[in-house]
């Protein structure tokens, strides 16, 4: 076991010659083999080391035995022992998640790296557990070798190997009750799943752990590309293979309101990419919405907002549009695409773009859905684009132009200016 500690250690870099390891012992089996195993590596691998136990107050008598073992065997070897103590309320995850999530807010206080004691097996079960539940590369990876300040030295141990260095050396340990319960999805696995396999292949767990050490290389490397290879051009992603297309795609949600896209996100923004429709658009969770802008992938923020009443003189302003709109007598016919001078039938509104209009400009009249279409404006962003109309229809559209069949000839008239904030 030894041999494999320092094997592991210095292929992925875990420690390094005066490094402090923290190992995080439970007085199980795995962390008391691993706290055992790092005091006699301490001055070969050149390290100080301490142990860290955190008592969850789940077990009553049982948690206040373990942390007794562990003060008992750290003082045995004089080595600095830092107890951490919480009362876990279980979360949306369930108890066993909020737990772990209790245990590593208190490792994160601690100055060194914190080595856990996961073994062989436990990686195989991870594997196992996320091929249940349903998973990708990432998944298939288990259980990273190093995470921030955490480091797992034992991924090439197995449990078999555990135990025969904990004979050899006469050390005692104790048994956490809970690990014989099947309440747990990864006890039924062990219990159940993992016997039968063994069966077919007596170093299943070897075999399934190094199969995750070489599949988590290789989302690394897949990941990396898709970094320095990110983009929203429509047309590059459809030429890229589909495994650094969906990691990007990945990326690229998570940056904007996603923390956590699922394989039916990803799946759905690919098929945006190859969509026919070149303004084609998908709901995501959290009122997100992707859009396709003809070659480009955007992120939808379009604004809601009302229309108003214009009345002369007056001066309003939309938050939502980043504008300021002013309307006074028109002193001479100014048109331009954000001030216009027009000569309203009845009331004059501010609204967005509504099915049937149109408007003439140079080029002839179009349908003002027809033109947004021409000028590749995003669907998302049209109903953003102030018009301006009165009972007999548009009048004119900021950024736009105003409608030539709407131009005063003479005065009297208003004009409308448009400004921005």
């Amino acid at each position: 076991m030894l041999n494999k500690l320092v094997a592991f250690v210095r292929r992925y870099g875990l420690i390094a010659p005066g490094d402090t390891v923290i190992c995080a012992v439970s007085g199980g089996a795995d962390s008391t083999a691993l706290l055992f195993g790092l005091y006699l590596l301490r001055e070969k691998l050149d390290i100080r080391l301490e142990a860290v136990h955190f008592n969850h107050q789940l077990r009553s008598e049982e948690s206040d035995r373990d942390e007794e073992f562990v003060r008992e065997l750290c003082h045995r070897y004089d080595i600095p022992l830092h107890v951490g103590r919480g009362q876990v309320v279980p979360g949306k995850k369930g108890l066993e998640a909020a737990a772990r999530e209790a245990r590593y807010a208190y490792f994160a206080t601690l100055s060194g790296k914190i080595a856990t004691a996961h073994t062989a097996n436990d990686n195989a079960e991870t594997v196992l557990l996320h091929l249940t539940r349903g998973t990708g590369l990432k998944g298939l990876g288990g259980i990273a070798p190093v995470n921030g300040q955490i480091i797992r030295p034992m991924l090439t141990v197995t449990r078999e190997e555990v135990l025969a260095f904990l004979q050899e050396y006469c050390l005692r340990y104790v048994t956490d009750s809970t690990n014989q319960q099947d309440e747990f999805l990864r006890n039924r696995l062990r219990h159940r799943v993992m016997p039968l396999l063994e069966q077919e292949n007596p170093a299943i767990a070897q075999s399934l752990s190094a199969l995750a050490l070489e599949l988590r290389q290789d989302e690394g490397y897949l990941r990396r590309q898709a970094q320095t290879r990110a983009t929203r051009d429509v047309e590059a992603l459809r030429q890229m293979d589909g495994a650094l297309r969906s990691r990007i795609v990945e990326d690229f949600l998570k940056e904007n309101g996603i923390p956590e896209p699922e394989r039916r996100h990803i799946a759905a923004v690919n098929d945006l990419i190859f969509s026919p429709r070149p303004s084609a658009r998908v709901n995501l969770p959290g009122s997100v919405t992707v859009e396709r802008c003809y070659d480009t992938l955007r992120i939808c923020r379009s604004e809601t907002w009302q229309p108003i009443r214009l009345t002369c003189p007056g001066t309003w302003t939309i938050p939502e549009l980043g504008l300021r709109i002013s309307c006074c007598p028109a002193t001479e016919i100014v048109n331009t695409d954000s001030v216009f001078t027009v000569a309203p039938r009845g009331e004059l509104w501010l609204r967005n773009r509504r099915e049937g209009d149109s408007i003439r400009l140079s080029g002839g009249t179009k349908s003002l859905k027809k033109l947004f279409i021409d000028r590749k404006i995003p669907r998302s962003q049209r109903s953003a684009i102030p018009v301006l109309a009165d009972e007999m229809g548009v009048l004119a559209v900021y950024t736009v132009g105003i409608n030539r069949d709407r131009i005063p000839d003479r005065l009297p008239a208003v004009q409308i200016q448009f400004t921005k904030i």
